[in-house]
């Protein structure tokens, strides 16, 4: 199994163009990742109380317009 000391030391010496190509895979994974979480926990009903509040806002007139 790979460790991140692995990972960091083989990260440190990529050329400028894979160390470009790493990033703008990295973010999409780690964005994928985070998308996965994010609809876990709000199937999981743990955003509910959060939604509840910001519509308690919105209806009473508390919130902005973006």
């Amino acid at each position: 199994m790979l460790t991140a000391e692995f990972v960091e030391n083989a990260v440190k010496q990529l050329s400028p163009e894979e160390l470009t190509k790493f990033r703008q895979w990295y973010a999409e994974f780690d964005a994928d990742l985070w998308d996965a979480q994010i609809e876990e926990d709000a199937a999981a009903g743990k955003l509910d109380a959060l939604a509840a509040e910001a519509l308690i806002d919105y209806q009473s007139g508390q919130a902005k317009e973006l």
